[in-house]
């Protein structure tokens, strides 16, 4: 089988992209031919904003690049994974004018918020939720808080809920979480299009040990992912437990900030996969405090990977990873102080958190390997495409 992958890849390489790649590689392991378009955001320094602007509308470059390569060669799918902002929803009509099914995994709220989260100043925001004009999302220049720039990515979504791109031009959907899907449905997308497949892990970086004594914190160091619970959290704790932080982003002053005034706070700043993952693998547990939906929750399914249970916010999609209890423990977004309770109940209840441990690992390897996630991708191929398995 080919597939011909499409990405816009991001200037900080976060779990959209890993998820993307991991996907691509699980083809190509399992004897898929994997070609691959994509443009990178670097490009955007060298353009002007009106060419931004409009290649986020319709771009002819990529129309024109990604018609050619479906004339060149036969593909029996194309899979766009990110079309945002410079390859556009025009590669969904060079596809369909060469006959080929299109997929489209939605990994962020694009479609229907114009800043991708549903997420202003500093809370849930679902404003333009059900528009069929986001303005709500202009007026509050959502998008790199600017109302220019915001008005750009409204204009891409309006333009094609008229053209009914999003109901005509893509075959099935990917959403990653029935909470996502429910999401997506809510905003006009078309019920009977949208599955759920889940990201996953592979390789299988192994269970570790949990004996490391800190708990951690792995993501992009932003608002809406709750930086500032969990910095406060730590403040109420006063050094019951240390805290690793790994990543980068727009609140690494705040995060530089509070290691100067709490010893069991540690900054280690980006790190490879591999370093992240045996971090995962040694930590206690995870904290993952988003006051955004998310789509999913990567980086809690790694740590079930490595059976370490994750501490939670209880809202969105990865609330929906999260079996109180179970797998991990979860706390009320934005509330420091329940997610001070919550670790400190896990640091009193040994037994339980080892339990926890081989419940998360075995979560994982019952919803999220590659073995399993390779089988639903198949099963979503085969319903736009029903020669593709005979093919594979």
């Amino acid at each position: 089988m080919r597939i011909l992958s499409v990405h816009n890849r991001y200037q900080i390489r976060g779990g959209e992209d890993e998820s993307r790649q991991s996907e691509e590689n699980l083809l190509r392991e399992m004897g898929h031919e994997v070609e691959v378009y994509e443009e990178h955001n670097d490009r955007i320094s060298t353009m002007n904003p009106l060419g931004v602007a409009s290649k986020t509308i319709w771009s002819q470059e990529s129309h024109q690049i990604v018609k050619q390569r479906l004339k060149e060669q036969t593909h029996d799918i194309i899979h766009v994974q990110n079309f945002f902002p410079l390859i556009s929803p025009s590669v969904y009509y060079a596809a369909k004018e060469q006959g080929v099914p299109v997929v489209q995994t939605l990994r962020n709220y694009r479609l229907l918020c114009p800043n991708a989260l549903f997420f202003r100043d500093g809370q849930v925001c679902e404003d333009c939720l059900g528009k069929f004009v986001p303005l709500p999302g202009v007026m509050h220049g959502c998008y790199r808080e600017s109302r220019v720039a915001s008005t750009a990515v409204a204009s891409m979504i309006t333009v094609h809920r008229t053209l009914r791109t999003w109901v005509d031009m893509v075959d099935i959907y990917i959403a990653l979480t029935e909470f996502a899907r429910q999401k997506f449905i809510e905003g006009g997308l078309p019920a009977e299009k949208i599955v759920v497949k889940p990201n996953f892990v592979n390789p299988d970086p192994g269970i570790g040990k949990g004996s490391g004594g800190y708990a951690l914190f792995v993501g992009r160091l932003s608002v809406e992912k709750g930086l500032d619970t969990l910095l406060a959290a730590w403040e109420q704790l006063k050094g019951q437990m240390p805290l690793k932080i790994v990543g980068d982003g727009p609140l690494a002053p705040q995060v530089e900030s509070a290691v100067e005034r709490l010893p069991s706070v540690e900054w280690l700043g980006r790190k490879p996969m591999s370093e992240v993952h045996e971090l995962m693998g040694e930590a206690k547990f995870l904290i993952f405090p988003s006051k955004w939906y998310e789509t999913f929750g990567r980086v809690a399914v790694e740590a079930f990977a490595k059976g370490t249970p994750v501490i939670a916010a209880n809202i969105g999609a990865i609330a929906e990873l999260i079996d109180d209890g179970r797998t991990g423990l979860k706390f009320q977004p934005g509330n420091s102080q329940d997610l001070a309770t919550k670790v400190e109940w896990a640091l009193q209840h040994p037994e339980e958190l080892a339990q926890m441990r081989l419940s998360a690992r075995a979560e994982f390897e019952a919803k999220y390997s590659a073995k399993k996630n390779y089988s639903r991708l198949m099963e979503i191929y085969n319903q736009v495409q029903p020669a593709c398995i005979n093919r594979g």
